[in-house]
């Protein structure tokens, strides 16, 4: 600087203009110093960089490569070259080197946000990352970044040491409470919801209050993400999750069972005792034959001890349609190859009302895929629907057109 303004001097300017053409001529020396130095790193440094991240077998620098580390770290080294030239200008170097400073963190603050960001990619391409993820986490380390870094500008900007603001900061606990009450909530939730092992990605969870019911896709400091199966995305508070009830099915997908609960109704005008031609036809039928023999003499030896007079089918005891319908029921399903043998299976009947008779199947597939899951249950109730006229049952429904008009024939 003073190099130029005495060369300008000497040959006749006045003192005043040549120091501001000295002043402009460095001015244009560091631009195109800053310009020549950032092309540098653009054009070549950073190229190359990629061509070899991207042809090795790494995958955590691709990573960051994507999310953009050494770009911003390239924004440091002009910073850099205007701050060790702040000096030459005598009157405004401590204003360029404040600025120059401020800016340096800003890019700081950019460049650890895409590390943290970075890290919690490479950790999600390990299987622990679905039982402890990490984001929440990271979340947490950058507010605590942004509270550092905002306290270091601020000192910087107003040229005070940031141990002086930070000891003024227990008087902005309640301020800062109140605005990052959300974020605190939800952070103690996520802990909790962790620690407890109570949600993990990939989970089936089901919160009718929100309109979930899919699976989980991200878990985050204030927010669940949950992708539901017709694709759309709900958002949950993570403290409501602690606060409120949620269905989660992973019970069920680590159990390996399914369970299928539901129920037909007969008509319980079609209930009836069994006659000798229904019992001869039933031991015909594959899954009934060993049942109606044994059944048969066991009722046999009870009425002739306590010689029932088999006049009236009241006395004594005897087989009805709908009991060998359920028995019938209950050794189809320990046959089927679909039902899992070892949790329960049976079928019982529920308290009779204006539907009918309900005759409940309870009993869980071997299959916890939905599309498997739906197709057994259609099949298993298809055949059993289908059986039932041949026990001399009628499934109970509402009167239609077609009953209505069959009434007037």
């Amino acid at each position: 600087m003073e190099a130029f303004k005495n060369l300008f001097t000497e040959r006749g300017l006045n003192s005043v203009f040549a120091e501001y053409l000295s002043g402009g001529i460095i001015i244009v020396i560091i631009i195109i110093l800053w310009a020549a130095i950032y092309f540098l790193l653009r054009k070549f440094i950073l190229k190359f960089l990629a061509r070899y991240i991207k042809k090795n077998n790494h995958k955590w620098d691709n990573i960051m490569l994507q999310r953009q580390v050494f770009q911003r770290l390239s924004h440091m080294v002009p910073a850099i070259v205007v701050y060790n030239f702040a000096p030459v200008f005598k009157q405004y170097h401590t204003v360029i080197q404040r600025i120059t400073l401020t800016y340096i963190f800003l890019v700081i603050i950019l460049i650890l946000n895409a590390v943290l960001d970075s890290i919690n990619d490479i950790y999600k391409n390990y299987p622990i990352s679905r039982v402890r993820p990490i984001k929440g986490l990271l979340q947490v380390v950058k507010i605590v970044v942004y509270v550092i870094a905002g306290i270091i500008i601020l000192a910087n900007l107003v040229g005070e040491s940031p141990l002086a603001l930070l000891s003024g900061i227990g008087a902005l606990t309640a301020v800062f409470s109140l605005v990052f009450k959300d974020s605190i909530l939800g952070f103690v939730a996520v802990i909790q919801l962790i620690s407890n092992d109570m949600l993990l990605i990939g989970d089936w969870i089901e919160m009718d209050k929100y309109g979930a019911d899919g699976e989980v896709a991200e878990i985050t400091l204030n927010t669940i993400k949950v992708q539901n199966f017709d694709k759309t995305i709900v958002t949950i508070p993570a403290y409501a999750l602690i606060s409120d009830s949620f269905r989660n099915w992973r019970g069920m997908q680590e159990a390996g069972g399914r369970r299928i609960k539901r129920s037909i109704y007969i008509d319980t005008a079609s209930i009836c005792f069994c006659t000798s031609e229904m019992l001869e036809k039933f031991k015909q039928i594959h899954y009934l034959s060993d049942y109606i023999i044994k059944k048969e003499e066991e009722i046999r030896k009870y009425n002739e001890e306590n010689a029932a007079d088999n006049a009236l089918l009241i006395n004594g005891r005897h087989l009805t349609n709908i009991g060998t319908f359920r028995v019938y029921i209950q050794n189809y399903l320990e046959n089927y190859p679909g039902i899992h043998k070892g949790m329960t299976h049976m079928v019982r009947q529920l308290p009779p009302g204006e539907f009918g008779l309900p005759l409940e199947i309870y009993a869980f597939a071997d299959s916890t895929d939905w599309i498997s899951y739906e197709s057994l249950q259609a099949d298993l109730f298809d055949h059993i629907i289908s059986v039932a006229e041949v026990f001399e049952l009628r499934m109970f429904q509402n009167p239609t057109g077609h009953d209505l008009r069959n009434q007037g024939k």
